[in-house]
């Protein structure tokens, strides 16, 4: 886009703002769903005419409506929540960023700092995730461990929250790694661990062996299918662990056992 005609006054950010303000809470309310509302090329030639001359960004304003539509859910309705605020959120974002245009283009290259985009993202991980972070790590983990006892649950839900966490760190797997993956395997290995615990007492080994099979197998073809590539032989590793390494001895007494002639008694 060329830059607004050079007879445009410079505004201070108090004069200015109200125009961008106009621009924000109308793309609010199309968000929202009221499909009255829309941009014209004049629209929006003014809010970038706006920004031009103000020369100073604050893109941050539309958080404030996130955090109360979230707080007192739980479960997956907080996670339909989250997933529909974040497209909101990128959505916001994307319009934002052409609002504020002038300033990616120009003051963003001199001064060396984050893009608009960027500080989009973060602010929606610090603002948001800094407060529902381990609610939401929950009911992800709440719905992983249903659909390994066998309940059918939303999948396409689980791995659209999880793809919120590679999209806050921006193509970078931190957030992903630290505020949810190392949970997960804490999660699969005690409930494996209880699963294993139960089974060892109860089944003969053909049957603990199928068991393990029938596990592993989900692991990989279910579960792993919502999960980040780095988390899938991680996981493997651990549901074997509690399944078969930590029951090692246990498993080859039953495998004699099973194996073993028929006793006298029952000859």
């Amino acid at each position: 886009m060329a830059r607004p005609e050079a007879n445009q006054h410079s505004i201070k950010v108090e004069e200015g703002w109200p125009v961008i303000q106009e621009g924000v809470d109308k793309l609010i309310k199309r968000i929202e769903g009221d499909n009255s509302q829309s941009f014209s090329s004049e629209d929006y030639m003014r809010y970038y005419t706006t920004v031009y001359n103000m020369c100073h960004p604050n893109p941050a304003g539309a958080n404030c409506q996130v955090m109360p539509s979230l707080q007192g859910k739980k479960g997956e309705a907080l996670l339909n929540e989250l997933e529909t605020r974040w497209l909101n959120h990128k959505m916001m974002t994307w319009w934002l960023s052409r609002f504020f245009h002038y300033i990616d283009r120009y003051f963003v290259a001199v001064k060396n700092v984050p893009s608009l985009q960027e500080v989009g993202l973060s602010s929606f991980y610090n603002l948001i995730f800094g407060e529902m972070n381990n609610q939401v790590r929950d009911a992800v983990l709440s719905m992983i461990d249903r659909e390994r006892e066998g309940e059918v649950i939303d999948q396409a839900l689980v791995k659209n929250v999880l793809a919120v966490y590679v999209d806050v760190g921006q193509g970078s797997l931190k957030h992903y790694e630290k505020d949810f993956e190392e949970a997960m395997f804490e999660d699969a290995a005690a409930f494996y661990s209880t699963k294993a615990s139960k089974w060892i007492k109860n089944e003969s080994y053909k049957n603990y062996m199928l068991k393990v099979a029938s596990c592993l197998k989900h692991e990989r073809e279910t579960i792993s299918c919502y999960l980040q590539d780095r988390s899938h032989r991680k996981l493997l590793e651990i549901v074997e662990h509690e399944l078969l390494s930590v029951h090692a001895t246990e498993l080859q007494e039953k495998e004699q056992l099973d194996a073993s002639p028929l006793t006298e008694t029952s000859m």
